[in-house]
């Protein structure tokens, strides 16, 4: 039996269904204004069973909301202007229906939440409530499951899309360390970010997204002391970007590098250390290949569909681009490997490999860098301590200062 949340019966009648389907898409547009505070979502309650489930935010004031739908998997997306969220992580946990539920900032001025289901679910009661007593307001939403015929009719009628943008076509494709004018430019990478929480710590429960924000901007520090180098972030923030987004951001600022961080976890709770990767068509062993999949996740977590990019001109050059950019990104791991012994702990094999898609730009040579595991109580430990920030951040800019000297010197 489903317990009310709210003084409103719960709608599900079989015969008004789809017009409630239409009824829950065809919200309001958002509203906000940009100088408006963000909204305060301060309490959530979820409540259902296998068949249906309903969930109740509680927000300061009236909410403008929209409801998409997204498949692989079956996803309900919940559109927001601006929000803080100040829910308790156990007031929204997946149940019901649903198999994972996430929620935070997509970009400036708007936020998700993001409602995983794996089997198709509808909308049938969105609406907002007001509490005059509380003087607060209250969203709605009713679900239930549907087939995979109504599931795709939302789908076909709704005009909006979800799909990551593609990198552009009219950027140029530039050889690594070609670029002889201007400083040597490298794009750090936050991994993770608004939405995307990324890992979380077992002792503090710290999220990744955080501590890849405060490492990055640690790093961008260290690489800007050194010589005619300029160092980008590609967020700055607590944003959610696309994994294309990251790739094109540095490719639009003509990086020279691009640093990817991260901070995993894994159910082997003793595993520690440092992990640098480059791509690869095929992972280099099973521990690569689990994450490689985890991380190419971030768009999806986010509701973005993802499609492939265009098919690029396969000429010779392009091809001999991603050669040597493949080439870099090696070179560029292992000096980080190198400079890291005796220094920062390694794991084994510190060097591996997988399909990154982070990593993707076939002009900029990349890595990804795992700086330990979340999971493992005294890498996280270390992870969230500024002073072993500023030190590993120190130690990456001096391997990038070597991998330079390295490029320079072979006429890169």
């Amino acid at each position: 039996m489903l317990r009310l949340l709210t003084k409103t019966p719960y709608r599900l009648a079989a015969g008004a269904f789809a017009a409630s389907l239409c009824l829950a898409v065809a919200m309001p547009a958002l509203a906000a204004s940009a100088s408006a505070a963000p909204l305060l979502a301060f309490g959530a309650r979820i409540a259902g069973d296998d068949a249906r489930t309903r969930l109740v935010i509680d927000f300061d004031r009236k909410p403008d909301f929209k409801v998409h739908y997204v498949a692989n998997p079956y996803r309900i997306l919940i559109d927001l202007p601006e929000t803080d969220f100040g829910i308790k992580a156990e007031e929204l946990e997946a149940r019901g229906i649903f198999s994972d539920i996430r929620y935070g900032t997509m970009a400036a001025g708007r936020a998700r939440i993001v409602l995983t289901a794996s089997r198709p679910v509808g909308v049938v009661l969105a609406e907002v409530q007001e509490d005059k007593g509380a003087k607060s307001y209250r969203l709605v939403i009713d679900t239930a499951l549907v087939t995979g015929e109504v599931f795709q009719g939302q789908m076909d009628k709704q005009s909006w899309q979800a799909s990551a943008p593609a990198a552009s076509e009219e950027t140029p494709v530039l050889l690594p360390g070609s670029r002889p004018d201007g400083p040597f430019v490298i794009a750090v990478d936050a991994g993770h970010g608004g939405i995307d929480n990324g890992a979380r710590g077992g002792a503090t429960k710290t999220e990744e997204k955080n501590v890849t924000l405060a490492f990055a901007r640690e790093l961008a520090d260290a690489l800007n002391k050194l010589p005619d180098t300029k160092a980008i972030l590609t967020r700055d923030k607590d944003e959610f970007l696309s994994l294309s987004q990251r790739v094109q951001l540095a490719r639009g600022e003509g990086a020279n590098l691009l640093i990817s961080i991260h901070a995993d976890t894994l159910k082997q709770k003793d595993t520690r250390g440092a992990t640098v990767y480059t791509i690869s068509d095929k992972a280099s062993d099973s521990l690569a290949a689990s994450l490689a999949e985890r991380e190419n996740l971030s768009d999806q977590i986010a509701g973005i569909s993802f499609t492939d990019e265009p098919a690029e001109v396969a000429d010779i050059l392009l091809d001999l681009t991603r050669r040597e950019t493949q080439a870099f990104s090696i070179n560029l791991a292992q000096s980080v490997v190198g400079t890291f012994k005796d220094e920062v702990l390694l794991i084994n094999n510190p060097h591996r490999h997988a399909g990154f898609r982070v990593l993707t730009a076939p002009d900029v040579p990349s890595i990804l860098l795992e700086l330990g595991f979340m999971s493992n109580k005294d890498d996280e430990q270390l992870l969230i301590d500024p002073a072993w920030q500023k030190k590993v951040a120190g130690l990456v800019a001096k391997a990038v200062a070597e991998y330079r000297a390295t490029v320079v010197a072979n006429g890169g």
